[in-house]
């Protein structure tokens, strides 16, 4: 076993025992960088390679003189081309942000560089991070590692084909309408979108009035991933609604049985799935039943339609705010993906009213939503609607027969989370007849972080499926 196969765990305490060099490290992944990512482009903006020697030489020195600096001592890490670090651009996936050199980190990446992480460069996203299919004009797109002809996911597509391919440890990436599930789902990894405010964003902005994106870790398993996420969390005294501190690492490995899943399906036939989908992940279901949990399907809690009614006025509100400015200018609006425009003309459009009765369909499903998980401990739903599609296509168009109203409504699955920003875990649950990857999303109550970890971290040792590395790269 190589070094680009071992945990991040496994690795770090190497490195924190002086039995693996800082610069070992980084030369293995980027002697493994240059072996694929010419593939897969997964990784952008990648530093040169003599200063990033360099800086694991320093590393390796403040190891000799002072021990490890933080938990994530020497550990290359690409960052999500979605966040500032320092000295490093920030395209966002857009000509209009290219070429943008950030000043400073973003609050989340300062702490993985106080925790020793070296930053070696960006991973792809799609332009602005919209859409689950990560290709922009700046970067290109990132391809699927298990069929080079098909979608890796996004908007964190590029963080986890570095990791199924094994460029990177773990990542971070970040999640509004599953950008940390399916492409952990697609690319046989795990994505974790924490409660939201546990991994706080970065001050200003709308953190107040109806958040609904958050950072999160993925990892190519749960306790690289839970390591990061300790790493990545904690209040910040500038963002609301953040819940306590509290580390997990170490209190993942529990006893399982007696645990009840709700199995939400396609949510009572109300969304289109393409053929296999369903057999697949109901199949996969098994491996909970296994480990001696309780497995019920449920009938829809609430209806999906109103669901997804306020998502799409709630998300153009929120991307309206944050592009709107580049929509504004002529110049800049020219340069905007059509998707962008659409997002933005229609949170523009909105009227004070529909925005009130988005906000109360979100409310009601919050109570909903509480009692749910009264009576389990979990509700988990697939990945995505589809496989992994053909890199060419922007976005499904059908599914099942029935066509697509939106670049988004393909993702319709991930909503129910997202809407409440509640915690939940991107598992890989294997490989269909033509070898493409599937997930689930293992889905939480706000707050109940820990029991969706546990439920992961024994699946894992059920599963191990991250064990099956694309072939061919």
């Amino acid at each position: 076993m190589g070094l680009i196969d071992l945990s991040a765990a496994d690795l770090l305490a190497r490195i924190a025992g002086r039995d693996l060099s800082c610069v070992e490290v980084m030369n293995a992944a980027l002697d493994r960088i240059d072996a694929v990512n010419g593939k897969v482009n997964a990784i952008v903006s990648l530093r040169d390679r003599a200063a990033l020697i360099g800086e694991a030489e320093a590393a390796d020195r403040s190891m000799a003189l002072d021990g490890p600096s933080g938990p994530l001592h020497g550990l290359p890490v690409a960052v999500k081309d979605l966040a500032n670090v320092a000295g490093l651009p920030t395209s966002m996936g857009s000509p209009i942000m290219a070429g943008q050199v950030a000043q400073k980190d973003d609050l989340a990446i300062a702490r993985m560089r106080a925790a020793g992480a070296i930053f070696i460069g960006k991973t792809n996203t799609p332009e602005y991070g919209l859409g689950s299919h990560t290709f922009n004009p700046v970067h290109g797109a990132t391809r699927n590692p298990y069929d080079l002809s098909r979608s890796a996911g996004g908007s964190s597509g590029g963080a986890a084909a570095a990791l199924a391919t094994r460029m990177q440890w773990a990542c971070d990436g970040s999640d509004m309408m599953g950008s940390l599930r399916n492409p952990a789902g697609w690319n046989n990894v795990y994505g974790f979108r924490p409660s939201w405010g546990r991994v706080p964003p970065d001050p200003g902005g709308d953190v107040v009035l109806h958040p609904l994106s958050t950072l999160g870790p993925m990892a190519r398993d749960v306790a690289d991933l839970t390591l990061l996420l300790d790493v990545m969390s904690g209040p910040d005294l500038r963002v609301p609604f953040g819940p306590p501190a509290e580390d997990y690492l170490g209190r993942l490995d529990v006893d399982l049985r007696g645990r009840r899943i709700a199995w939400g399906g396609d949510w009572g036939g109300a969304w289109p799935m393409e053929p296999g989908v369903m057999a697949h992940c109901e199949a996969a279901l098994k491996s909970f039943a296994d480990l001696g949990a309780e497995v019920e399907t449920i009938a829809p809690p609430m209806q999906a339609e109103d669901l997804w009614q306020a998502w799409i006025d709630l998300r153009s509100f929120a991307v309206s705010g944050r592009i709107g400015a580049a929509y504004a200018n002529p110049e800049t609006r020219a340069q905007l993906r059509d998707v962008a425009i659409w997002e933005v003309e229609r949170g523009l459009a909105l009227t004070p009213g529909a925005i009130l009765r988005a906000s109360a369909i979100r409310s009601r499903w919050y109570a909903v939503a509480a009692d749910l998980f009264t009576r389990f401990d979990a509700l988990v739903l697939p990945t995505a609607q589809c496989w992994p599609f053909p890199v060419e296509l922007p976005y499904p168009q059908e599914i099942g027969g029935q066509a697509m109203d939106s670049y988004h409504r393909w993702m319709e699955c991930v909503v129910p989370a997202s809407l409440l920003g509640l915690p939940t875990l991107g598992l890989p649950a294997g490989f269909g007849p033509e070898g493409l990857p599937m997930g689930l999303q293992l889905i939480g109550r706000y707050g109940g972080d820990l029991g969706i970890l546990q439920l992961g971290q024994g699946w894992h040792a059920a599963t191990g499926w991250p064990d099956r590395v694309p072939t061919g790269l």
